[in-house]
């Protein structure tokens, strides 16, 4: 039923698997071409971060098989799920890997396609909508605009061991990067903030964070490089979470379009205004 309308799609072949990207939440974002891997997957390997009103699109009888990881729990090591989706491909199935956000952004995608392409198991890549992108334009802010900033850095809050990222130069990213966005960085937001600032960053440079993006729990703070931490320990702000560091953070006063329609008023010119108060007119 739920792809009755949908153009030609192509034949999820059994055997084989399909890391596909749920988006960050909103079954709205899924993409074409994965509600028809929903509607014919024999086996859903899914991620934490996977919304239930995604999982309930998959086709009736199908085994849900979890694999989720999340910060400080028990979870499943990655060799093993790649182990498992190639298992579950060599005896025939139809193999949905499931994977929040994009599977080639922060998500690991990577990593799953190689085993496979390793084991000869055929595969296809269906990206999703990253938080980074969706999350924040769900908030109302987009994370360019000719404006403000021609480039924007995408940023992981942690490494492998779970540490902030050593292999970066935040001095240049501090200087260079006019908007930066920061994945899985709430744990490590005081160390990151103290290395942009040490870098030259503001202090009092915008900062959003938005939690459980998308979704109908979806939770925003506006704050600053330097109170971002605090602020949001005091808000008690949990991960997931998106946070964006930047101008473009001011836009949201114009393109809060989830606010406007719980009847905030908007700020039609915020970069103007923004403007006029700096030059003290």
């Amino acid at each position: 039923m739920i792809d009755t309308a949908l153009p030609p799609m192509p034949e999820f072949e059994p055997g084989s698997v399909w890391l596909v990207g749920a988006g960050p939440g909103d079954p709205g974002l899924l993409t074409l071409l994965a509600v028809h891997a929903l509607a014919h997957a024999d086996v859903v390997v899914y991620d934490a971060l996977v919304d239930p009103g995604i999982l309930a699109l998959v086709k009736p009888g199908t085994p849900l098989d979890y694999a989720g990881k999340r910060g400080g729990k028990p979870s499943p090591k990655q060799p093993d799920i790649s182990a498992k989706l190639i298992r579950f491909a060599r005896r025939g199935l139809r193999v949905l890997r499931l994977k929040g956000g994009d599977p080639f952004v922060f998500g690991r995608g990577g990593e799953e396609a190689l085993a496979l392409v390793a084991s000869n198991i055929p595969f296809r890549i269906v990206p999703g909508v990253t938080s980074g992108i969706g999350g924040l334009a769900y908030a109302g802010i987009p994370v360019t605009h000719r404006d403000i900033n021609s480039a924007v850095t995408f940023i992981t809050g942690h490494n492998t061991d779970g540490k902030v990222p050593d292999g970066l130069d935040w001095d240049a990213i501090a200087k260079g990067s006019p908007v930066i966005v920061l994945y899985m960085a709430l744990k490590h937001l005081h160390e990151i903030a103290a290395r942009l600032v040490t870098g030259g960053r503001n202090p009092s440079e915008p900062v959003a964070i938005v939690a459980r993006a998308t979704t109908k729990d979806q939770q925003v703070i506006e704050t600053t490089l330097g109170t971002c931490v605090a602020d949001s320990e005091a808000i008690g702000i949990e991960p997931p979470a998106i946070v964006a560091i930047g101008g473009v953070v001011r836009l949201r006063a114009a393109l809060d379009w989830q606010g406007a329609a719980e009847g905030k008023q908007l700020d039609a010119d915020p970069l103007q205004r923004l403007l006029m108060t700096a030059i003290g007119a």
